[in-house]
C-alpha cells in the first residue's frame, strides 16, 4: 500500500475502520441490524435483486468505501468513457462499447462525426444477413440452405459469443454454430467432422486480421475447402470476415461485401456487442439479439447515472477493492447457479484478469499493491461436491458472488428449480453464517469431548453477494454482462491502472513465432535458448513422428 492509496484521506480512514472490524463476524453484523437487508440490497427495475448483506463490513465501510469513491473521482472518469475520451491511453484510443448498445434513435459524436450512422449501418448489414440465412434465403454454392455457423476466433473473438449463445440457448433456432478457437488440431478436426462444407459458413473474427491462430486455422480451412472442391469462385459464399483490416482481409481473398466491421474503439473482450456478435444474431435472432443489447443499455444508463450509494457497479468494485486490498484475497470465486451460464466464469475471467492484471499504474510506476484478484468458480450444484469444501472449511479468504434466475424458461421436471434455487439460498447462508449448534456446544465447553465436532465445525464468515435474476432472457444476459464490464472498469479506476489494453500476451506470442520456424526445420537448430528451453525441443526433434 505504498505511495497511491496512502496519500487518500479515505483510504486511511477506511483501515482504521478495517482494523476496528476486521474480527467481527457476518451474524454479528445482521444480529444488531434487523434491517441490514433492506439496506444493504438494491432492486434493479424488477429485473434483478442485488443483495451484498453478506458481507464483512457494517454501515461506516460502506460509507467511507462510497467518500473514496469519490474521493478518487470514479464518476469523471465514467464521464469521459461515455464521452469518447480517449481512455485507452497506451493505445491512443476511445473505449466505446457502450455506443454499440444505445438508443439507436440518439446521436454520439466523436471527432465531429455521428458514429451512431456507421453503427446503424453494420446493424442493418447484419440483420439482412442473418434474416435471409434463417429463413433460407440465402443459400450455399450447391444451393442447399445453411445449417451450420463456424466462428474461427479466439479470446474475446470466441468467449463471449459463445458464452452468449449458450447462455441464450432456449432462444436458439435450427441454426448450428460452433467456435474455432485453439490452434490445436484436434479442435479443428473436430468441428469438420460435425458440419457439412456445403451447408456451412464460416466468420473468420479478428480485428487486426493477424490474429495467428485465427489466421492459421482459417487458412487450413480455406485449403480444405479449396481442395476438395476446386472451384475457388464458391469461396465468397462460405467465408466471410469480421474486423477492422478490410484490406487484409481482402488480401486473404474475403469479398469486401462479406467483411463486417468492428470498430477501432471496440477492445476484443469489449466486441460480443459488435459485428463480432453476429453467430449470436444467426442463433437468436435479430429481435432477442436486440433486446440483448437493449438490457446492457439499461445498466449503461444505471451506471452512469445512479448516485454512488445505489450504483451496482460501482458498489461491486468497491467491496472486490475492500477484501483485495483490506483483507489480501488474491481470488474471488463466480458460483453460477444456471447450467446455462457455465461458460460464464470463463468468460468473466479474461474480461477482469486481461483488464486488470496490470503492474505499472498510470503515472508508469511500479504498482505495490494486488491489482486484479484471480478469478475462478464453477457451476452449481456441481461446484458443491467439488470445490465447496475448500470454500467452508479451508483456510483461503474467497468472497464469491453468487448468480441465478429464479425462473428459467423449462417447465418439464420444474421440481429442479426449485431444488437448485434452494441450494442457492442455502450456500450463501452456510458461508456466512456457519454452523451455530457446533458454537453452541463450544460455549457450553462440550466442543472437546467429541473430537469429531473439530470436523464438523463451519466457521462461517465468508463473504458473498447474491445476484438474483427474476428471469432469464436476452434482457437479461445484456443487464449481467453490462454489469460486470461496469463492475471491472470501476476496478481499475481504484487501482490506477489502464484497463483497456492487453500488453502482456505480447510477448509469448513473438517468441513463439521465432520458435515455430526452428520447429519446422528437420536439421540440428545451433540457436540456443535456454537449457529447459533447448531440452525440450531437443525431445520434440527426437520423438516427432
Amino acid at each position: 500500500m505504498k505511495n497511491y492509496f496512502n496519500k487518500k484521506k479515505y483510504f486511511n480512514i477506511l483501515y482504521k475502520n478495517f482494523k476496528k472490524i476486521k474480527n467481527f463476524h457476518i451474524k454479528d453484523f445482521f444480529l444488531n441490524d434487523k434491517k441490514r437487508f433492506n439496506k444493504f440490497s438494491i432492486n434493479f427495475m424488477d429485473i434483478m435483486i442485488f443483495d451484498y448483506s453478506k458481507n464483512i463490513m457494517n454501515d461506516n465501510t460502506i460509507k467511507f468505501l462510497l467518500k473514496f469513491a469519490e474521493e478518487i473521482k470514479i464518476k469523471k472518469e465514467i464521464e469521459k468513457m461515455f464521452s469518447g475520451k480517449k481512455i485507452n491511453k497506451t493505445e491512443n484510443n476511445s473505449v466505446l462499447h457502450i455506443a454499440l448498445r444505445k438508443d439507436f434513435n440518439s446521436n454520439f459524436f466523436l471527432n465531429k462525426k455521428n458514429i451512431m450512422i456507421e453503427i446503424k449501418k453494420c446493424l442493418k448489414k447484419m440483420k439482412n444477413f442473418s434474416k435471409n440465412v434463417i429463413n433460407g434465403t440465402f443459400r450455399g454454392f450447391t444451393n442447399k440452405k445453411i445449417t451450420d455457423v463456424v466462428n474461427i476466433g479466439i479470446g474475446g473473438s470466441e468467449l463471449g459469443p459463445k458464452m452468449v449463445n449458450s447462455a441464450l440457448k432456449d432462444y436458439r433456432n435450427h441454426l448450428k454454430v460452433h467456435y474455432l478457437s485453439n490452434i490445436d488440431n484436434n479442435n479443428l478436426i473436430d468441428i469438420l467432422n460435425k458440419i457439412n462444407l456445403e451447408t456451412s459458413i464460416f466468420f473468420i473474427v479478428s480485428k487486426t486480421f493477424t490474429t495467428y491462430e485465427t489466421i492459421k486455422n482459417a487458412k487450413s480451412i480455406k485449403k480444405y475447402f479449396n481442395k476438395k472442391f476446386n472451384k475457388k469462385k464458391f469461396f465468397s459464399k462460405h467465408f466471410y470476415a469480421i474486423s477492422n483490416n478490410k484490406n487484409k482481409a481482402i488480401e486473404f481473398g474475403i469479398n469486401k461485401k462479406n467483411i463486417f466491421k468492428i470498430f477501432n474503439w471496440t477492445g476484443g473482450r469489449y466486441s460480443v456487442w459488435s459485428s463480432v456478435g453476429l453467430s449470436i444474431m444467426l442463433s437468436i435472432g435479430y429481435k432477442n439479439f436486440k433486446k440483448f443489447l437493449y438490457g446492457a443499455n439499461k445498466m449503461d444508463n444505471h451506471f452512469y447515472k445512479t448516485p454512488y450509494n445505489k450504483n451496482i457497479p460501482i458498489i461491486l468494485s468497491l467491496i472486490s477493492f475492500w477484501y483485495n486490498i483490506f483483507f489480501n484475497a488474491e481470488t474471488e470465486a463466480i458460483l453460477t447457479y444456471s447450467n446455462r451460464l457455465n461458460k460464464f466464469t470463463k468468460y468473466i475471467q479474461q474480461l477482469n484478469m486481461e483488464s486488470n492484471g496490470k503492474n505499472v499504474d498510470k503515472n508508469g510506476k511500479k504498482i505495490f499493491y494486488n491489482t486484479s484478484q484471480i478469478i475462478w468458480g464453477g457451476v452449481g450444484t456441481n461446484c458443491q461436491h467439488s470445490f465447496f469444501q475448500l470454500l467452508h472449511q479451508g483456510t483461503r479468504f474467497i468472497p464469491c458472488d453468487f448468480i441465478s434466475f429464479i425462473n428459467n424458461n423449462n417447465d418439464f421436471f420444474h421440481e429442479h428449480n426449485i431444488n437448485l434455487l434452494s441450494n442457492f439460498f442455502a450456500q450463501t447462508k452456510a458461508l456466512a453464517f456457519g454452523n451455530s449448534s457446533i458454537k453452541k456446544n463450544i460455549k457450553k465447553k462440550k466442543y472437546f469431548k467429541n473430537n469429531l465436532n473439530l470436523y464438523k465445525n463451519f466457521f462461517g464468515n465468508v463473504p458473498s453477494n447474491s445476484i438474483l435474476f427474476k428471469n432469464i432472457n436476452p434482457e437479461s444476459i445484456g443487464v449481467l454482462l453490462s454489469m460486470y464490464e461496469h463492475k471491472i472498469f470501476s476496478q481499475g479506476i481504484i487501482l490506477n491502472i489502464f484497463s483497456f489494453d492487453q500488453w502482456g500476451v505480447e510477448l509469448g506470442k513473438n517468441l513463439s513465432d521465432i520458435i515455430y520456424k526452428h520447429l519446422k526445420k528437420n536439421k540440428k537448430i545451433n540457436h540456443k535458448y535456454d537449457s529447459s528451453t533447448d531440452g525440450l525441443i531437443k525431445y520434440y526433434k527426437k520423438w516427432k513422428k
